[in-house]
């Protein structure tokens, strides 16, 4: 049995894409769950982790597969609250999404992919955007 921390934003089709690849990790049915944790850097309505479009989407993906789930939540830097929320499921690994950035803009915003690879001691996968059909 083994945890996989899933760190999705927003968009549909990256959390989708994130859910399939660790439901085809090996062993996914027999004993994976999969913690899908989203980072609010503002929220002022006090939106929950489980109202996200993104986050049901890789639900349902993941639970048509027979992986368990679990919700997490947390406020702050995406980086550090990534890297924290691994620590606190006691994760094996973790699954990001990065985005498409031009250099400069990685240098001005940063980079979240980026900084869970640097920050973590855990294995961390980075699956990429499907390209739209």
């Amino acid at each position: 049995m083994y945890d996989v921390l899933i760190a999705i934003d927003a968009d549909e089709a990256r959390a989708t894409a994130q859910a399939r690849a660790v439901a085809d990790l090996p062993g996914a049915e027999d004993g994976l769950t999969a913690h899908l944790c989203h980072v609010f850097t503002d929220n002022p309505e006090g939106a929950s982790v489980n109202q996200l479009a993104a986050v049901r989407r890789a639900r349902e993906t993941l639970e048509d597969a027979g992986v368990s789930v679990a919700h997490h939540e947390a406020s702050g830097d995406p980086g550090t609250e990534i890297v924290d929320a691994a620590d606190d499921v006691d994760a094996d690994a973790i699954c990001v999404s990065g985005r498409k950035r031009r250099p400069s803009g990685k240098a001005v915003f940063g980079s979240v992919t980026q900084d869970v690879i640097l920050s973590s001691e855990l294995p961390v996968f980075a699956v990429p955007k499907p390209k739209p059909e």
